[in-house]
This record gives structure tokens, C-alpha cells and sequence, in this order.
């Protein structure tokens, strides 16, 4: 049985919430030390890019013991600290930078000891300091936190640097003063390019964007990025609107999208998987590039990126889109003649964003023959709580978001089932959350942030299905820990705080990693998003 989605416009119990949905979420719509030393900022440097995020490092030795947001707190938000010690004393004082005056002095809570970090915590909030400046927090034995600022609209800043990653690493094309400042350039890697498998076929590759230092592009990874960016202007339409430094997101999609239409080889609908750059074991400055062969996977996740930029971008330039929709239909042709197991959550993903852009229901019956299949229901229907999705889980999320968002006929059982599953998600990110002393889903055992980032992206989505003030307080309190309210006291958030993680190794960063920067820019613009 089947019915057309339906808006939910209020925060229901779950159990109300599957008897009477009808395949949708409400909101969706058709068509990212004790003497504190102020850092300069770092501006963002392309050769410092690395494929890979996750490390382990060495925190340093003398960090402080009261822990902020080095970027700051929202003039009429929850103001809290941290504070690090066996010993604490009974009260703080927050410090007006300018003039060294308290301004206002308040407690510190009893001890809660941490176990995972090894380490005795205690809270102290100042929620009445709202006038507009930069501040620190001081107290006996403990001394000084970082400098951070309160404000209003905070985070615009931060979205903005996210933002301008991606045009920062546009290839093949010149940057503009007007948006890139000192990091402007002429456009690069605009040769043809040698395929690997037949050195006499050159092909026009440039464009997309670099993701690492080199000037390497990988198909997967930008058809994926692509479909981030795609649901979070779907979603949080208008978030950016006031970021004006910046190209406008579609604008910016469109130079990935443009760039993975290259990449398709249309006399058969493959998808080449992307442009490797290989230096000379002899002589590292002689380097050799050449277009990867044909992937399924990279196929695959190109037929969904380009069908979900064909159903939104129709409104803005309606040939354009109707090329991209043919792309992908040559991308799912390939795949069915080539391939006979599809039964995948790439291929879910893509069935499910084809059947929403085309409305033709072959793409319905493979999507939700995956939904009844027992791979489906081991990924996600019966996920295990108590630690953050992998990246097939996500996948499937991605593709259910997608089924919900539909205005097409969906399955009622099906639409309540994917329903139940992404808030059981979210409420586990939230429990996690709840039982951290750094009220986040941090824990001893990560060796960088994609963790929490994935966290992150999973209760914005379930937030955007049932709007929750706890979820948006969940998510604001990630920020703050990624921004310096950690057991390192590290900023990781480019141009932020007193020590930044370019001060201790750069490939800590998250901006500077194109893939991660696309989920810190997705949470960001909900946050604001819900914020203003």
C-alpha cells in the first residue's frame, strides 16, 4: 500500500508520530597555560591539504585548565566552561579583556570525574554576561582560559571560512581576487589528461575541486560531497543568504557537478574514477597525471549526485538539469548492463534520488527491494547504539532522507520504518551527549573528529524531522567542543582561538579536508539556520 508524503508541523512522541505518518518529515520542500598570547589569524594555505584526517598526536604538555569556546558564546545563549582540577576553587571570575575588569563573578559546580580522559571536571556558567566583547575566565589555582568573544551571530564566521573552502580549492579555474584575496590564481591543471589505461586517449578533466595538495580528484568523493551540499540547500535554504564574500552554494555545486559530467565517458555511461597524480620515485618533482578507469562505485555515486541536482536545479536552469538527469540515466544503464548484483546502498541511494527526479517507478522497485532486503536491515534497521554510523550506514541515511523527502508515491510502512530508525539515531547521538562530561559525543579513543562530525550531521537530520531544543542544544555544544571546549583545548576550526590546531599539527584541521568540512558545513547551516 502506498501514499503520498505528508508535512508533520509539530513535535510529536514517536509512537503518535509511525501511526499517523504517511512517508514524510515536516519541513521538507521540493522543486558544512596561564599568560594567554593572542594567535594572528592563519589564513587557509591549499598546499597544506592531506587526503586523510584521522591521526594520532600528542597533545601538549601545558594547556589551560579552564576550557572555553575560543571563538565565543551567543549573546543570549548558555554560557559555559569547563574547569580541570582535583583541587577547584569555589568560584571564577569572567575578566573584560580590554580593561582587565571583573564583570562578573560566579560558581563552579561540585567534581565529576571522567574516566575516560582520566581527569576531575567541574562546570561554571555565566549566562547573565551579554554585553557585546572579548573576554577570559580566571580563578585561584587554575588561572586563565583562552580569550573568546560574545556576540551575536557568532557563527556566521565560521560557516563563511567553511563556506570559501570550497572555492579555494576549485581547480581549473582562476580565482578572483574578489573572493580568494591573497589566495588568488590562475587556473590550474587545464591540459588534457592521458587515460591510465590507454595513454593515447587525452581527455579535458579539469575543474572539480583539489582535495589534497597536489591538485587529486576523486569522482566518489565529489559526487558525494555534492549530494551534502545538495541536501543542506534543500534543507537550510537561505542560511547563507547574508554570506555575501562567498559564491552562492548552487553556483559552487554546480563547479563540482560540471566537473563530474567530464568524467563520464558517454558512449558507455561509466564514470571514470578520477584524476591521480603520481610522483617520480627518482625525482619528487616529476609528477605524472593520468584518469583512473571506470568504477562502479564512483558510477554509482555519480548517477545519485547528478539526479538530485537535476531535481533541484530545474528551476534555475531547466536544460541544464535535463543533461545532468540524462547523465545519470546513462550512469544507471551502464550499471545494469554491467553489473547484476546492485543491491547495494550506493545503488539504494542513487535508485532512490532517480525515482524522485524521473518518477518512474523501475526506480521505486529497487528501492524498496533493498528496503526489504536483509542487507538493508542489518545496516540500519537493527544498528547497535552506542557509537557513531559507519559510512555504508550513512549512505542508506542519505537514501532515506531522499524517500522521505519525496512528494511521489512511497511506501507507508516503509516511510514509517526509516522514520523510527532516524530518530532512534538521533536519540542515541543525544544519549551519548548526555553522558559526556564534555557533553558531546568525544571519547577517549578517537584519533580525530570525523567521529563527531558524522554525530553531528545524524541529529541535525533527526532535528529536522522533529525540531528539538535539546537537539539544537546537542549540536551548539559540539561547536563548542570542536572550537576549544576539549580535554586538549585545541581549536580545530580554522582562525579560531589562542592555540589552534595549526599550532600542534596540521592535519588536525577540519576545514582544510574537504570532506569533513562538508558535514561541519552542513551542521553549521542548520544550526544558524534554527538560530535566527
Amino acid at each position: 500500500m502506498t501514499v503520498r508524503c505528508l508535512r508533520i508541523t509539530s513535535i510529536i512522541i514517536v509512537s503518535a508520530l509511525l501511526l499517523a505518518i504517511a512517508g514524510c518529515v515536516p519541513g521538507f520542500v521540493d522543486p558544512l597555560a596561564e599568560e594567554e598570547i593572542i594567535n594572528e589569524p592563519i589564513e587557509h594555505h591549499f598546499d597544506s591539504m592531506v587526503s586523510a584526517a584521522e591521526i594520532n598526536y600528542v597533545v601538549p604538555v601545558s594547556i589551560p585548565n579552564i576550557l572555553v569556546n575560543q571563538l565565543g558564546y551567543l549573546t543570549d545563549n548558555t554560557k559555559m566552561a569547563i574547569f580541570r582540577g582535583e583541587n577547584l576553587p569555589d568560584s571564577f571570575d569572567v575578566v573584560y579583556a580590554a580593561t582587565g575588569q571583573v564583570i562578573y563573578s560566579g560558581e563552579i559546580g561540585e567534581l565529576v570525574y571522567n574516566a575516560a580522559f582520566d581527569e576531575h571536571l567541574s562546570y561554571g556558567f555565566f549566562d547573565d554576561v551579554t554585553q557585546p566583547g572579548l573576554y577570559y575566565l580566571e580563578a585561584k589555582v587554575v588561572g586563565r582560559s583562552y580569550f573568546f568573544t560574545i556576540g551575536d551571530d557568532l557563527f556566521a564566521s565560521i560557516l563563511e571560512s567553511a563556506a570559501r573552502q570550497y572555492y579555494l580549492n576549485r581547480c581549473g579555474v582562476l580565482l578572483s581576487e574578489t573572493f580568494a584575496h591573497h589566495f588568488a590564481r590562475p587556473a590550474c591543471h587545464i591540459e588534457a589528461v592521458a587515460l591510465r589505461e590507454d595513454t593515447e586517449v587525452f581527455l579535458d578533466v579539469s575543474g572539480g575541486w583539489h582535495l589534497d595538495g597536489d591538485g587529486f580528484r576523486d569522482t566518489f568523493t565529489t559526487a558525494s560531497i555534492v549530494t551534502l551540499l545538495l541536501l543542506a540547500h534543500e534543507l537550510y535554504d537561505g542560511a547563507t543568504d547574508d554570506l555575501i564574500e562567498i559564491p552562492a552554494l548552487l553556483d559552487e555545486i554546480r563547479h563540482g557537478v560540471e566537473w563530474l559530467r567530464k568524467m563520464q565517458d558517454v558512449t558507455t555511461g561509466g564514470v571514470y574514477a578520477g584524476v591521480e597524480i603520481i610522483a617520480n620515485e627518482n625525482d619528487a618533482d616529476i609528477k605524472t597525471t593520468s584518469v583512473m578507469p571506470v568504477s562502479v562505485p564512483a558510477t554509482k555515486m555519480f548517477c545519485a549526485a547528478m539526479a538530485k541536482f537535476a531535481y533541484l536545479y530545474q528551476g534555475v536552469n531547466n536544460a541544464f538539469a535535463t543533461e545532468c538527469l540524462r547523465a545519470a540515466d546513462r550512469a544507471w544503464r551502464y550499471l545494469e548492463r554491467n553489473h547484476t548484483d546492485l543491491q547495494d546502498e550506493i545503488f539504494f541511494l542513487a535508485a532512490c534520488e532517480m525515482y524522485r527526479a524521473s518518477g518512474f517507478h523501475t526506480y521505486h522497485r529497487v528501492a524498496t527491494a533493498y528496503m526489504n532486503s536483509e542487507d538493508f536491515r542489518l545496516l540500519f534497521t537493527e544498528i547497535p547504539t552506542g557509537k557513531s554510523i559507519d559510512t555504508r550506514q550513512e549512505t542508506i541515511l542519505m537514501g532515506a532522507v531522499t524517500y522521505l523527502l519525496t512528494r511521489r508515491w512511497v511506501d507507508r510502512r516503509l516511510c514509517a520504518e526509516l522514520t523510527e530508525v532516524i530518530l532512534m539515531l538521533g536519540d542515541d547521538v543525544a544519549t551519548r551527549s548526555r553522558l559526556s562530561p564534555y557533553l558531546t559525543t568525544a571519547h577517549e579513543k578517537q584519533s580525530g573528529n570525523t567521529d563527531i562530525l558524522t554525530d553531528m550531521f545524524v541529529i541535525s537530520i533527526t532535528n529536522f524531522i522533529i525540531p528539538n531544543h535539546e537537539y539544537m542544544r546537542i549540536i551548539e555544544n559540539h561547536v563548542h567542543y570542536l572550537c576549544g571546549r576539549n580535554s586538549a583545548a585545541i581549536s580545530y576550526i580554522d582562525d579560531v582561538g589562542g592555540l589552534n590546531y595549526k599550532d600542534v599539527d596540521n592535519r588536525l584541521g577540519i576545514m582544510n579536508h574537504i570532506e569533513t568540512n562538508t558535514k561541519l558545513y552542513f551542521s553549521l547551516m542548520g544550526l544558524r539556520n534554527n538560530l535566527n
